[in-house]
């Protein structure tokens, strides 16, 4: 496992304009809007991502609210793991007791995501690049 392994994180919410002047009110700061991360047609036609403010050198890791079609909001916050290709971690997930919930797909130029659920029935990310 990598150190500080987590690269992303992501509060997924129904109510975007709602949660989006919550934190932009609460700390401070606008949050900026992500345009569609996938490449194929339809794939998120659902989904909208508005990104906390984030630096490529600075410590920490970014994140973003989500509000997407069947992903429930209220306790439903994800954490990215950063893999080398997320397949690989997605199925060994799978072998070891959990289950891929969606499967490695394209994110445009910020790479490719997988979601799996651990034994204890958490939903996890897992980005890599390739």
């Amino acid at each position: 496992m990598k150190s500080n392994p987590v690269g992303w994180f992501e509060i997924y919410v129904q109510d975007m304009p709602r949660a989006k002047a919550f934190y932009e009110a609460v700390f401070k700061g606008e949050l900026t809007q992500l345009a569609d991360p996938s490449p194929e047609p339809d794939a998120s036609s659902d989904m909208e991502m508005w990104a906390f403010p984030m630096s490529q050198e600075g410590g920490g890791a970014a994140g973003a609210l989500v509000r997407m079609g069947g992903c429930p909001s209220g306790g439903s916050t994800l954490v990215y793991f950063s893999c080398d290709d997320c397949a690989v971690e997605a199925e060994r997930a799978a072998a070891h007791g959990g289950s891929i919930f969606k499967p490695k797909m394209s994110i445009g130029e910020y790479g490719f995501i997988a979601m799996v659920t651990d034994t204890e029935g958490n939903m996890i990310g897992l980005h890599s690049m390739a």
